[in-house]
């Protein structure tokens, strides 16, 4: 089975390479979940930084993220316009501070609940052991020097 269509990662790169595989998994399965949920990867991960009424500024926001400003900016820009999160001004000065609204809660929660059947999804479609090497050979990649 092509993850992706062949168009988008060659073969010959495929063949012998781990983390190409690993990407186009990755990249695969976003795409996915933004067709499912209409919402952008981008905005997914914003959104799971404010998780538990935190606040963030769009700064803590894009250095966790390891996102561009201008990037999180744009974005916060339109989830604030959605009214799915909310801006407020910090007595400070220039920082604002920005946190999920009640909307956003139920936003953030049903692209949760999209994850988790699609996750569940792909388990079921796995033996318990393929799944635990899975997990195993994952972690061992993700721990590797290079």
């Amino acid at each position: 089975m092509n993850i992706l269509p062949r168009k988008e990662i060659p073969d010959d790169i495929l063949k012998d390479s781990v983390l190409a595989h690993i990407a186009a998994a990755y990249f695969s399965v976003g795409k996915r979940l933004e067709r499912k949920t209409q919402c952008s990867a981008t905005r997914g991960f914003i959104l799971s930084t404010l998780r538990g009424g935190t606040t963030l500024n769009q700064n803590q926001i894009a250095t966790l993220l390891g996102f561009d400003r201008t990037v999180v900016h744009r974005a916060i820009k339109t989830l604030a316009k959605e009214g799915l999160v909310s801006e407020h001004r910090e007595k400070s000065g220039r920082a604002i501070r920005i946190q999920l609204t009640a909307k956003g809660r139920k936003y953030r929660e049903r692209l949760i609940e999209a994850r988790v059947t699609a996750d569940e999804s792909v388990g079921r479609q796995m033996t318990s052991e393929e799944r635990e090497t899975l997990l195993r050979l994952l972690k061992l990649v993700a721990e590797c020097e290079f």
